[in-house]
């Protein structure tokens, strides 16, 4: 079916959406500044607005069509942004997490290109808005993307239909935390319930790491995920519609594959299609698509997996709006799968017209 699709040269006009106020604030606007160059090179009016700053004054939004790309924008820092001193810039006493003129930029666009990740942009809020709106957008709808954003609800919702490590979601406190560190044994996983580009992530091997990463939890909103530590190779899968695309395995030159690894080019190695038998391979896509499906997701996800030195897949989360960064991984296993990074953008808004034809 998706062949339909890559035959297809229609010219639109198309607004991307990224930034934010998230923690993967950088990561998004360095998705957004490639799909947006990526698309104007294929011929589509495209502007690329911020959604925390919105017109941030500028008079005419028009403008943005035709704005250069700004280049901070296409490097990822190596450390996530501080949220404070982005609010600080906007000004104000405004509350809200959408920028003036943004829902009016989304109603003159033909489609808008969520090239958001994390708070308010994988979580089904912005996605539910713009359902409100009649606006279509690209990717899952509300209801799988808030699913898929709660990893514990992702966990309990798949559990039967694919092998996950052992987890317990806990809210961290001032109180609790110390009877946390008398009953939780090392090794575990420490990750935010609703997050993404391993933000929060950490691999606490003693006391001292599981209390650091249980007070960063605290800041960053206090529902944790504590997971059983499985040793083995990290793949990911990504899915397109109805299918998976080729495996690639993940190999960090330090550490684990944190959020300093995943942007930083020459941090990992990675190899698509992953060095994985041919079975293994067809298993966690097959698990990927299911997962995918279970949870009521559309268009594009990617799903990552824990592999065993024995060959058994621990399917670990699944991401809605996955990086298209320089160094993300879906645009490479879609180039494995013969689909370059421009064409892989124009497929990703096709699907989601089919779909959102669809209510879904």
């Amino acid at each position: 079916m998706l062949a339909a699709y890559y035959k297809v040269r229609f010219f639109m006009k198309i607004l991307v959406l990224a930034g934010g106020l998230s923690p993967e604030r950088n990561v998004s606007l360095s998705s957004g500044a490639m799909v947006c160059q990526a698309l104007r090179n294929r011929g589509h009016q495209v502007a690329l607005m911020d959604l925390f700053f919105g017109l941030d004054g500028a008079l005419n939004g028009e403008n943005l069509y035709v704005a250069p790309i700004p280049d901070a924008y296409k490097r990822v820092a190596r450390e996530a942004p501080d949220l404070e001193q982005i609010r600080a810039k906007r000004g104000g006493n405004d509350s809200s997490m959408i920028g003036s003129g943004v829902f009016q930029m989304c109603a003159g666009a033909d489609v808008v290109y969520l090239a958001l990740h994390g708070t308010c942009g994988e979580d089904g809020r912005i996605q539910a808005a713009l359902d409100l709106l009649g606006v279509p957008y690209t990717g899952s709808g509300c209801l799988g993307s808030a699913i898929a954003m709660d990893k514990d609800l992702t966990k309990r919702l798949v559990s039967g239909i694919a092998k996950t490590p052992d987890w317990e979601t806990v809210t961290v406190t001032q109180e609790n935390i110390e009877q946390l560190l008398e009953r939780i044994k090392p090794p575990v996983v420490v990750k935010p319930i609703a997050s993404g580009s391993s933000v929060g992530v950490h691999i606490a091997k003693n006391r001292a790491e599981l209390q650091s990463a249980l007070e960063e939890n605290m800041r960053l909103g206090s529902r944790t995920v504590i997971e059983e530590y499985i040793k083995g190779r990290e793949v990911s899968v990504a899915v397109l519609e109805d299918r998976a695309l080729p495996a690639i395995e993940i190999i960090p030159k330090d550490g684990f594959y944190n959020y300093s690894n995943k942007y930083q080019p020459g941090a990992t190695h990675e190899v698509c299609p992953a060095r994985i038998p041919k079975e293994l391979e067809k298993t966690v896509g097959d698990t990927a698509l299911a997962v995918f499906q279970a949870i009521g997701l559309s268009v594009y996800a990617r799903a990552d997996f824990i592999i065993t030195p024995e060959g058994v897949p621990y399917f670990l989360e699944i991401n809605t709006l996955p990086g298209m960064t320089p160094t993300s991984l879906v645009p490479q296993e879609a180039a494995a799968a013969g689909i370059d990074y421009g064409k892989l953008c124009e497929t990703i808004i096709q699907i989601s017209l089919e779909v959102r034809k669809g209510g879904l």
